[in-house]
């Protein structure tokens, strides 16, 4: 699983933590839905530090605690 795969899981998970959808966290974020879908179904294939950053706002959390799980810390370095 790579690292956008990740991205995209940590999202879903802290959407079902905080009993929100997509659409709820694009509000919260003050990212435009279709940007929020792009992520979520892979379209957009690197999400951007300042997007994920958005995104953890929404979430009122740090950018620590949304990549503070075992899967990001024993994820590969990726090699290209």
């Amino acid at each position: 699983m790579g690292v956008c795969d990740l991205v995209v899981k940590r999202i879903y998970e802290l959407c079902k933590e905080r009993g929100i959808t997509p659409n709820a966290l694009s509000y919260m974020s003050g990212i435009s839905q279709s940007t929020i879908k792009s992520i979520l179904i892979g379209e957009s294939k690197n999400p951007g530090i300042v997007t994920i950053k958005k995104i953890c706002d929404g979430f009122e959390i740090s950018l620590i605690d949304f990549f503070n799980t075992e899967e990001f810390l024993n994820l590969e370095q990726e090699i290209k």
